[in-house]
């Protein structure tokens, strides 16, 4: 049998923008499809034939052979024939078209391919989030923290299917198995999920009785989690299969974890760095002093104090602060020097003080450049 030429069945000119041939097929896919024409075969075949014609002109390539050798030009290139495509193959083939024709369903309410056995489809858990607190000194260290948490697991009456032992699903009557119906207003066709399936194209005639069908059951679950060390605040955790189960053997989603690092009245983290402030007396920085101090792990520190340290020195003690998460990678420990002022001091003490004064004097002439200079007037007390 003879074919029409295709830009005579799309109805278009042979110079016809891509844009123009995608409209076409669009309005005759629209007039002669399936569900608008129920049981017609004479519009069946012309949607098909559409299609063929859309399906070799939407491509550069096929449509370029075409031009110069019409029909025979095409054999070899692949493709389809309207004499014996199959209906799914084409709704598969231009799912796009028909997904923005008909609100969503590929196959214009053709949420199953017809044909294919009703029954489950797979979906996977959702995912689940928790917030955990832990110390800086569980951040400094890494640990372990037990957790509690409500989640979906399968049901282990019915190995997660849904129905009773020796039942089966039964495709919905009202779709056909499709999960979608489809309705005609005038000119108009519309796709809308199956109210009797609720889109599943299947019916559980005889639910499980512990899970009510849902192939799935709430649960309280403890589970311990690693916090590695040098985790920092705001970071998450994830710890896959641990969130809700799937449903109808799906896979189970991930649970995250969302770790907070409370402040410590001791120490700061800056970065990879921890950092704190040591109070040291006047004469300790003049001196200057051998001191140990204790860091945030318990770990004993000695630390040289010069002669002459001013407050606010920063006082390195290299790799002794934070490991980057996963990494051999350690930052440092800093030392900020203050200075301890007492509020209190024995007649004795005070008289010594004000002796050493005056050894020193109470002009700061060499002041660093940056300060500003202060004229004694007299002591307070």
């Amino acid at each position: 049998m003879t074919k029409r030429d295709y830009y005579e069945i799309l109805g278009v000119a042979k110079s016809a923008s891509q844009d123009d041939i995608k409209k076409a097929y669009r309005k005759l896919a629209l007039k002669y499809h399936p569900d608008r024409n129920p049981d017609n075969k004479e519009a069946e075949e012309k949607f098909k034939e559409a299609a063929e014609a859309y399906e070799v002109l939407s491509d550069a390539q096929k449509r370029k052979k075409y031009d110069q050798y019409g029909h025979s030009g095409l054999e070899g290139m692949g493709g389809f024939s309207s004499q014996d495509v199959n209906m799914d193959d084409i709704f598969e083939q231009f799912g796009d078209i028909f997904s923005s024709m008909f609100g969503g369903s590929a196959g214009g309410g053709r949420g199953k391919r017809r044909g294919a056995p009703a029954g489950p489809t797979p979906k996977r858990g959702h995912d689940l989030a928790k917030d955990i607190s832990i110390s800086l000194k569980d951040a400094f260290e890494g640990t372990k923290q037990e957790i509690s948490y409500y989640h979906f697991v399968p049901c282990e009456t019915c190995k997660g299917k849904g129905s009773e032992e020796g039942t089966v699903h039964q495709a919905c009557q009202t779709c056909h198995g499709s999960g979608q119906q489809t309705f005609q207003q005038g000119f108009f066709a519309f796709s809308q999920t199956c109210s009797s399936c609720m889109g599943e194209g299947f019916i559980i005639t005889s639910p499980c009785k512990t899970c009510g069908g849902q192939t799935r059951i709430q649960k309280l679950e403890k589970i311990t989690a690693t916090i590695p060390r040098g985790i920092f605040d705001g970071a998450e955790l994830r710890i896959g299969g641990k969130g809700d189960a799937g449903v109808f053997g799906g896979s189970a989603g991930d649970l995250y974890l969302r770790v907070h690092v409370m402040p410590d009245k001791k120490f700061t983290r800056i970065g990879d760095n921890l950092e704190c402030n040591i109070l040291l007396t006047y004469p300790q920085l003049v001196f200057g002093a051998q001191v140990e101090i204790e860091s945030i792990d318990g770990s004993k520190e000695t630390i040289k104090i010069p002669k002459g340290c001013p407050v606010g020195e920063r006082i390195v003690l290299a790799k002794k602060g934070f490991y980057r998460v996963h990494s051999n990678f350690r930052g440092d420990l800093v030392v900020i020097t203050q200075c301890h002022i007492p509020k209190k001091l024995s007649s004795e003490a005070q008289d010594l003080l004000k002796k050493y004064s005056e050894d020193i004097g109470t002009s700061t002439e060499n002041h660093d450049e940056g300060t500003i200079k202060g004229f004694f007037k007299k002591f307070l007390g």
